[in-house]
């Protein structure tokens, strides 16, 4: 059952992907001669409004071959006002763009699907309070719960930190203990503390930590909008930054996971709930997209680079440089998908 719904959850993303490709080509005229789900063996194909759409043999990604693209055979030049090659450089960066882009918007809705249903979150309720902490000295016992932090109203566990951190000075709490409205005065210290990829960071902390209370948020049409748009800006953030730290070094390359860890993270949030499995979605829809964007001669945004380039300079990159760096980014992503693939066995098989 796993394995149907990784294979049902990678196929739903791509064809979303590819979707934004097509609408965009077809936007500006651009004649799209495939639409393929996984590469390879054709399994099943039906023609439908000049386009082949079909399922292939290896469901692992998909494409969009348009007239005058295609990146089994980079030099391909078409004529006529139907064919990719002959639109405008900003024309063809927002077909490139529109699939990342699709992927983003997608996740924005499996968010707002999410809150709509009913968001899980730690309630804002004290589990433990450090000793000789500012909470510790002001007085704030294990199980109050925090409904107010200066003129900001508390909803979940995540609200209090962000409160902390984006304030300064002294902060004045409301709590609720054995029925009764408390206000307390706490003066935060700067302490040292780890980020998300355990770099060393100096952090606004009081010293309390969450009792573990799960709560089910209940927002409005509008606040499920909000909190879709900050689900999706700070999974792109996350990842982006995750990109950029593996780059330079912070984060190990023994991190990097393939289509098996995917593979079971949809697996385990499936048998989890219809939420988590949502999430799960959601993120690794951020993540196609973010990777999509990255530099990489193979993927779109190196066909970004290439057109903005064509932009700036009014010149195409020549046939023999851009032969080079298309192959230059297939082994680059051929390698990735390799280092993943060991990783993941290492990591989940030999327990390494």
């Amino acid at each position: 059952m796993g394995t149907i719904t990784f294979l049902l959850v990678l196929s739903f993303l791509v064809f979303f992907h590819e979707l934004g490709h097509f609408l965009a080509a077809r936007y500006f005229g651009v004649k799209v001669h495939v639409f393929s789900i996984g590469f390879g063996k054709r399994l099943f194909a039906k023609e439908w409004m000049g386009t082949t759409w079909q399922f292939a043999l290896i469901p692992l990604g998909g494409y969009v071959q348009m007239k005058g693209q295609d990146d089994k055979n980079p030099s391909l030049k078409e004529d006529g006002d139907d064919s990719y090659n002959t639109k405008k450089p900003w024309q063809r960066i927002i077909i490139l763009f529109a699939g990342p882009f699709a992927n983003f918007i997608l996740a924005a809705i499996l968010y707002f699907t999410i809150a709509m249903m009913g968001a899980s979150t730690w309630a804002a309720q004290v589990g433990n309070v450090q000793e000789n902490s500012p909470a510790f000295h002001a007085g704030i016992l294990p199980n109050d719960e925090i409904l107010r932090i200066n003129e900001t109203d508390i909803k979940s566990w995540d609200e209090i930190g962000k409160t902390i951190i984006s304030t300064d000075g002294a902060l004045k709490f409301f709590i609720k203990r054995d029925g009764e409205i408390i206000a307390k005065t706490i003066n935060p210290h700067v302490a040292d503390s780890e980020n998300m990829f355990k770099e060393k960071i100096k952090k606004r902390m009081i010293g309390i930590s969450p009792s573990g209370k799960i709560i089910h948020l209940e927002l409005s049409f509008s606040e499920s909008l909000v909190y879709a748009y900050e689900k999706t800006i700070f999974a792109s953030t996350m990842i982006f930054q995750g990109v950029q730290k593996l780059i330079s070094g912070i984060i190990p390359s023994s991190e990097v996971g393939g289509v098996i860890s995917i593979g079971k993270v949809i697996s385990d949030a499936s048998e989890s709930s219809i939420i988590a499995l949502f999430a799960i979605t959601a993120l690794i829809s951020v993540n196609l997209g973010v990777l999509n964007l990255l530099p990489i001669p193979a993927l779109d945004g190196g066909h970004i680079m290439f057109n903005l380039y064509e932009m700036i300079t009014r010149r195409k990159p020549s046939e023999q440089v851009f032969m080079f760096l298309t192959i230059m980014g297939w082994v680059i992503l051929g390698s990735l998908m390799i280092l993943g693939i060991y990783n993941d066995i290492n990591r989940i098989f030999l327990n390494n």
